[in-house]
């Protein structure tokens, strides 16, 4: 190279490094605070997981939570979302992690990454793709096992390496990383795995950003790692109480700043339980405002909840079952709700973190456009049933002697049919069906006829089969949503065996049907439109019915509340969008929101999979423009 050249390559170069903001972050323990280029730093952030919300609405969000006073957003990566299949990647849509924390930063917000492997959030299996127990069948996660260790590392360098230039070392708005999640909750006590993730996780930070974990307070124990921030989780308390939290914090960790890397301004919903989650704002206030005005550095879990969309939502190991499921929606109580409008408690917040912290020159957020639309005629095409639905629908079917879980057929949810013969030398009436394991909900037929439910959360592995309905046992198990805290291993579909009276059910034949693939669904909708066929039945409304309605909208779409009130259980397609389940007749979700960039103005479609209702007519839908809860 000559000397011209090379004096060009270095203006060019000299030049790129001017145009990015080089920090110095970093933790001075012996003054117990952050410090940014040398001089004392404290954040107060907020939780957004870029997973519950359609990207067209990220700009938004992140700018309403700077209004707010916010310094930074904390996000978790979800190894599910980004790695759907073995060897399979995904890093655009609503999995375009790089773009969310490039707004972040545009929206003067830095950012507090959460990359697990293990996140919790709620999410199916804590954020692990399934296919890890298909692969796997006896892998130990979250401990120190060679084959959990080895998948650990081949996705973090999928995603660790595109996270490197976001470091605030290398000019980027990630300031902490954090290593696992809330291990000291666990069942385990592997310091040789927490040892080794952390140096996994140094690998590619190199010192770039600041390492940190999270436990629940006196749970330091088992979830502190070695040259690793210790931040602690809690919701509002008293004064003496949040600072008997610190207190034994410092018995593990004698210095450094204290961080809150969950303050919880409200909580979650699951199915069944009499009303959404909800905290008192003065309480959450209170307690903020005591940890501000004391140093703590704090991250509100979560500023905006968002919506578990298609088959995130995970459960939780509680209640009567010892299975509880997460609701759709993850309003969570949070300050900006599921819309992403500001609540009072927004406003609240607000004011606290503006009594320590510079006011932005940002405009805070109002609330946005909502629509009511008209009663919506669904139409039933048929049912997952008959065998043009069923075959259309099926990814595979396998028959063996005994019956494979959703992880054997290497299937993540939606539904399996189950299909055996009843030996016809039962001929006690009424014969009573028993499932042994039901992971986590059984709608059984004999023949086409529907005979009811069996349920891991209700405790109901038994039903009786009358002697006329037929010979052919078909059985649909729902995956519910994988527990997500306490149990990594929650295998799905039919797990113990199956018998009629004390007769065991063998040689099962068995269909996945994943239900996330729209076309399918569409090409059954097409030909029944094109042929205007006539369904036995067409007016009522059977288990495991497919029904579409067709809607138009005049001008823009808003943002709108789908409610499927007169529906039973199921799930629901706008555009081709699996927006989520629906369970109205136990709540406390009624209404699904459906944000307005997954509506088109004209033609829109909506589908519904009903799984148990069964009624003489179809109910009608309608769009409301407030949510309906409780």
């Amino acid at each position: 190279m000559d000397k011209t050249k090379c004096v060009l390559f270095c203006l060019v170069i000299l030049l790129k490094a001017c145009t990015v903001e080089m920090h110095i972050f970093g933790i001075d323990y012996e003054n117990n605070t952050f410090v940014m280029d040398g001089k004392p730093f404290q954040y107060v952030a907020g939780s957004f997981h870029y997973f519950r919300a359609v990207p067209e609405s990220w700009g938004q969000i992140l700018r309403s939570m700077r209004a707010a006073g916010l310094n930074a957003v904390t996000t978790y990566v979800e190894w599910s979302l980004h790695n759907p299949q073995e060897d399979v990647y995904k890093w655009d849509g609503i999995a375009d992690v790089e773009r969310f924390i490039e707004l972040a930063a545009s929206e003067g917000l830095y950012v507090i990454l959460r990359p697990g492997p293990y996140i919790c959030a709620e999410r199916d299996m804590g954020g692990f793709p399934s296919w890890l127990l298909h692969k796997h069948p006896g892998m130990l996660l979250r401990t120190y096992d060679n084959t959990y260790l080895r998948e650990v590392r081949s996705w973090y360098a999928q995603l660790m390496s595109r996270m490197q230039r976001f470091l605030v070392g290398q000019g980027g708005p990630i300031i902490m990383v954090q290593v696992e999640n809330e291990y000291g909750s666990f069942y385990a006590c592997d310091h040789k795995y927490l040892n080794w993730l952390r140096d996994e996780t140094e690998r590619y930070v190199m010192g770039n950003a600041v390492l940190f974990t999270n436990n629940e307070p006196g749970k330091e124990q088992c979830g502190s790692i070695e040259h690793v921030l210790s931040t602690l989780d809690f919701g509002p308390g008293s004064e003496d109480e949040i600072n008997g939290y610190w207190t034994k914090l410092r018995e593990t960790q004698p210095k450094g700043p204290l961080v809150n890397a969950e303050y919880y301004p409200g909580w979650l919903t699951y199915w069944q339980q009499p009303h959404m989650a909800h905290t008192d704002t003065k309480d959450v206030v209170k307690s903020l405002d005591f940890m501000l005005r004391n140093k703590v550095n704090v991250n509100i879990y979560m500023f905006y909840g968002g919506t578990n969309y298609g088959y995130t939502a995970g459960a939780d190991n509680k209640g009567v079952g010892g299975y509880v499921a997460v609701v759709t929606s993850y309003d969570y109580d949070a300050p900006l709700d599921e819309s992403g409008d500001p609540t009072p408690k927004y406003f609240a917040i607000r004011d606290t973190i503006l009594k320590y912290f510079p006011a932005p020159n940002v405009p805070v957020p109002v609330p946005t456009q909502k629509m009511r639309l008209p009663p919506i005629p669904m139409t039933r095409v048929g049912s997952l049933l008959d065998a043009d639905i069923l075959s259309a629908n099926s990814v595979r079917n396998i028959t063996a002697h005994q019956t494979m879980t959703f992880e054997e057929l290497n299937q993540a949810s939606g539904l399996v049919l189950y299909e055996a013969i009843i030996p016809i030398s039962i001929k006690t009436d009424p014969r009573k069906l028993q499932v042994q394991d039901v992971r986590d909900r059984g709608y059984v037929f004999l023949g086409d006829r529907f005979i009811g439910v069996l349920s891991r959360e209700n405790q109901i592995n038994m039903i009786a089969l009358p002697l006329d309905g037929g010979q052919l046992l078909r059985i649909f198990i729902e995956n519910q949503g994988r527990i997500n805290f306490g149990i990594a291993n929650d295998f799905k579909g039919i797990l113990g065996n199956v018998y009629v009276n004390s007769i065991e059910i063998v040689d099962w034949t068995m269909y996945s049907l994943p239900l996330e693939d729209f076309k399918p669904i569409a090409e059954v909708i097409h030909l029944h439109r094109k042929k205007h066929r006539v369904v036995a039945e067409e007016g009522k409304l059977s288990p495991m019915s497919v029904s579409y309605g067709l809607f138009k909208i005049d001008n823009q779409p808003a943002d709108t509340y789908l409610d499927p009130t007169g529906w039973g259980k199921g799930i629901i397609f706008v555009n081709h969008k699996l927006i989520g389940r629906y369970w109205p007749v136990v709540g406390p979700q009624v209404t699904l929101y459906v944000s307005k960039h997954l509506l088109l103005p004209g033609s829109n479609l909506l589908v519904f999979i009903e799984y148990q209702r069964d009624c003489d007519s179809i109910p009608s839908v309608t769009f409301s423009d407030t949510p309906i809860f409780n």
